[in-house]
Formats: C-alpha cells, sequence, structure tokens
C-alpha cells in the first residue's frame, strides 16, 4: 500500500516518518481511520494553524500559543471531546492535546474552529515520544491521561502505558505542584496504577475528592460517549491524583 492509499497519512509524510508516528510496540492500538471529506478540507486548512507532528524539537510555548499560560498535557486525547470542553472551562489555561489516531484529531480540530478555543493546540505522535522529546523538564501544570488502553492480555502489559518509567517521565516534566490526572474504567488496570504511581518518589498521590483544592486546575470531565458506555454496563470510573513534590 502506497502513501496516498493509506488513510493514516496525509501528503508529505514520509515512510520514516509513519514509523515515528507509529511505532512497532506502542501504549495505543492502533487505528486507521478515513476522514470525512468535511473532515479533510477542515484539516488541510487548519492543521498547520493547531497541530503538528512528533518531532525532535522542543515545544516553545510562547510561539505555539502566543502567550504564557499554566500549560496541560493531554495524553490520548482521543476524538476531544473531553479537552474541548475542559479547556472552554478553563480559558486561562493552555492545553497540548497529544494523539494518534488522526480522524481523532479532525473531530477536536473542528471543535476548535467551531468554538474558537485559542487555547488548544495539538500534536499528532505517542505520548511518551511527545513527552521525552518536545516537552522541557517541569515545564507542566498538569498532565492528563484519560481511559488508557489497558492491554488486558497479561502479555501486552509491558505496553500499558502508565509503566514505571513513564510515571518517572511525566514527574520530570511537571513543575513542583504540578499534577497528574488519570481515570480508568477498568478494573485490573485500576490496581496497576494505583501502586505503580505511588511507588515514584517524585509524586505524593492526592485524594480527588478531599485535596480537589490543591489542584491547579478542574477536574470536572463532561461524560463521553465511551465513558457513558461504560457507566451503563456498571463499570466502576478510578480517578487518581498524584502532585509532584517540591
Amino acid at each position: 500500500m502506497n502513501q496516498s492509499e493509506d488513510p493514516g497519512t496525509t501528503a508529505g509524510e514520509t515512510p520514516d516518518h509513519d514509523a515515528r508516528l507509529f511505532p512497532r510496540v506502542t501504549a495505543y492500538r492502533f487505528r486507521r481511520g478515513t476522514m470525512r471529506p468535511g473532515q479533510q478540507r477542515n484539516w488541510e486548512e487548519h492543521w498547520p494553524t493547531y497541530g503538528r507532528n512528533v518531532t525532535d524539537e522542543v515545544v516553545d510555548q510562547q510561539a505555539l500559543f502566543g502567550r504564557t499560560a499554566p500549560l496541560i498535557v493531554e495524553i490520548g486525547s482521543g476524538t476531544g471531546t473531553s479537552t474541548a470542553a475542559m479547556a472552554a472551562a478553563e480559558p486561562d489555561i493552555d492545553v497540548i492535546a497529544v494523539e494518534v489516531y488522526q480522524p481523532g484529531l479532525a473531530q477536536l480540530l473542528g471543535m476548535i474552529v467551531r468554538e474558537g478555543l485559542g487555547n488548544v493546540r495539538m500534536i499528532r505522535g505517542d505520548g511518551v515520544d511527545v513527552l521525552t522529546n518536545m516537552i522541557a523538564p517541569a515545564s507542566l501544570t498538569g498532565v492528563r491521561v484519560f481511559f488508557p488502553d489497558p492491554w488486558p492480555k497479561a502479555r501486552h502489559h509491558k505496553r500499558r502505558l502508565l509503566q514505571s518509567g513513564t510515571f518517572q517521565l511525566i514527574a520530570s516534566r511537571l513543575r513542583p505542584g504540578g499534577v497528574l490526572h488519570v481515570a480508568t474504567d477498568h478494573a485490573d488496570y485500576a490496581e496497576w496504577i494505583g501502586p505503580t504511581g505511588d511507588a515514584e518518589p517524585a509524586l505524593e498521590r492526592l485524594d480527588p475528592l478531599t485535596d480537589a483544592g490543591h489542584v491547579p486546575f478542574t477536574l470536572e470531565r463532561p461524560v463521553t460517549k465511551f465513558e457513558g458506555k461504560g457507566l451503563e454496563e456498571e463499570r466502576v470510573i478510578n480517578e487518581f491524583l498524584w502532585r509532584r513534590r517540591d
């Protein structure tokens, strides 16, 4: 299959670049999808303004947003429903949404344009790659990871995003007092996430109910279609908060 036949690529992307966007062993299930004609037009017109592909260039927030404000990175923004709603509620906070699924980014792009969300930008690529190579140490007010792929089979646990090394990486990118907010509806993954995050010495656990006042951004998430389906199936939503120690 050549690039023009591949719905997951856009004009000008090279095979080497595709390898960077879609590494063989990943923390997500890679889905290729086709954008609708309107999304494609929107992408061609607005992606250069609001999005970029993963690179080794550290993000310059002033250049990216035209201002300096508290900065949050959301890893795995999906179709962007939560991203857009939370950004609209907090216009004084800048958000970088990281996602590999192009149609999902296209949906978020449409919301950004329609709703005038000047505080959202997007990076297409793997979250760990982006954090490692594009986010400066101690620069983030927050990191959000909502409903990461649980990779339920034991032989696939190594592909889970939230490993000890990822917690260490996230902690290094948070400024002192910055907060990591995680949500999952997968019970086994929740049992993995809690102790793994607690084992990172640079992070201290917060209680989502009693310590919300110590979090420098909103914890209120809209109920997405995905989350609503889980609630209908009576899955328990587990929320985790960790704060970077001073």
